[in-house]
């Protein structure tokens, strides 16, 4: 049995952003990033502290913010869940990075005991996911790290959902999905960085121009995980 999944936390809620936004979801978060986003609000899972490693049980079935963390397997991640008896069908890979893990065995194991996955990756790692997850790209451009957002992970997104402050966002994404040639069969969202008035009203004015979607951060408003 491998264990090669670093679990920040697992717990269910209610998918608060993107296509998915009002679905009962499952969430598991994974310890580990070095993308550097400012305004990051998990900077609690950027870093793999081997003195921070505990038991799963430990840290599902709360809010947990913590750096703490449990290398464990795809089957153990679904005994969790077991356990706890959830019953959302949407399981949501999350972060941190998750696509700085192979993601196949994990995503392949949730669908064949009948559930849908969903992937949120920042795009700048191979997407390495079963054929049939739904995977959210949500572009970190310029960031601390400079890394390169990879035009692989633009192509296999199904959606794209991109933080946006300013009218330079929008000429940042524009930029980006330039040379994606398969643009036409995905989700655009627009989401306005940290609820501000200014750069909601512009995502809400682009959206209604190209025919986007808006993506407002719901847990947000409703203040729930």
């Amino acid at each position: 049995m491998h264990k090669n999944y670093k679990v920040n936390e697992l717990f269910q809620t209610i998918q608060g952003e993107g296509f998915y936004t009002g679905v009962p979801a499952i969430f598991v978060r994974l310890q580990g990033c070095d993308v550097g986003c400012a305004w990051c609000d998990t900077k609690h899972t950027w870093e793999i502290d081997p003195a921070k490693q505990t038991e799963l049980n430990l840290l599902t079935d709360r809010s947990n913010e913590s750096e703490r963390w449990s290398g464990v397997s795809a089957q153990q991640i679904i005994d969790e869940i077991k356990r706890l008896g959830y019953t959302a069908n949407l399981v949501v890979i999350t972060g941190g990075e998750p696509c700085m893990y192979d993601l196949r065995e994990l995503t392949h194991l949730l669908h064949e005991f009948g559930f849908h996955t969903q992937i949120e990756t920042s795009g700048t790692y191979p997407v390495l996911v079963d054929s049939y997850s739904w995977v959210t790209v949500s572009p970190k451009i310029n960031m601390r790290a400079k890394k390169e957002v990879l035009l692989s992970a633009l192509e296999r997104a199904n959606e794209i959902k991109h933080p946006v402050g300013t009218e330079k966002d929008i000429d940042q994404l524009d930029a980006l999905l330039r040379p994606v040639k398969s643009l036409k069969t995905k989700t655009i969202c627009l989401q306005p960085i940290s609820q501000k008035a200014k750069a909601t009203a512009l995502c809400m004015q682009v959206c209604i121009e190209r025919n986007w979607r808006l993506s407002v951060q719901v847990h947000k408003y409703l203040d729930i995980d």
